[in-house]
């Protein structure tokens, strides 16, 4: 018979994600991905590896790209964090989003990656994009080098990387000229013809769970 362990130590955590404030109790040994993803529904941040490796579960603690694998949620109380759902609301509150077919908004990196097919399947897109934006924030003009060294810890198996420093390097000039270098919302409303789903917007805005 197994025995149910009753003495799990909790915290109680408050932390603003994505502008939002929250007050949970949870357990200490939480990991910050699976607080955002199970107790505050936020299943855009993707659990990977869980040691650290692959990168797909980061976010921005602090305005600093994390690992949130490598976070206890008790360790950001009191603390602020953006996730990949958070993106679209930071490009309107910098006046640089991005109009997609169905009115909907995107941040430049977003509609970047489905510019130039950044993506996949998907399931890394959400850590290559919050590593990204950090990047742009520190340098709006990064070098194709400068990128491949910031993504340096972010793991994708479909893409060969090329498209996603074409994504970014993308976004960077959207930034700094104001308008997109070419058509926008991810090209023909068809899709690319590769079956893929790089331009799905759900793997974009974190609605893939």
């Amino acid at each position: 018979m197994t025995e149910t362990n009753t003495n799990t130590e909790s915290t109680t955590v408050s932390v603003t994600v994505n502008g939002e404030e929250y007050t949970k109790e949870t357990e200490d040994r939480t990991l910050l991905v699976h607080f955002l993803r199970e107790e505050l529904g936020l299943t855009g941040t993707h659990q990977g590896c869980v040691v650290g490796k692959c990168g797909a579960c980061t976010v921005l603690h602090e305005g600093t790209p994390k690992k949130s694998c490598m976070l206890y949620a008790a360790q950001v109380d009191g603390d602020e964090i953006t996730t990949v759902e958070g993106l679209a609301d930071v490009a309107e509150s910098e006046g640089v989003d991005l109009e997609t077919r169905d009115g909907t908004t995107l941040h430049p990196l977003q509609m970047g990656f489905k510019q130039n097919h950044g993506l996949q399947c998907g399931f890394c897109t959400p850590g290559f994009l919050m590593t990204s934006y950090a990047l742009l924030q520190e340098n709006e003009n990064p070098t194709r080098e400068d990128i491949k060294s910031a993504i340096s810890g972010n793991i994708c198996r479909c893409t060969g990387y090329n498209s996603i420093v074409d994504s970014v390097e993308w976004a960077s000039k959207v930034l700094q000229e104001g308008e997109p270098t070419a058509m926008p919302d991810g090209g023909p409303e068809t899709g690319c013809g590769c079956g893929c789903t790089c331009v799905d917007d759900e793997s974009v805005r974190g609605d893939q769970p």
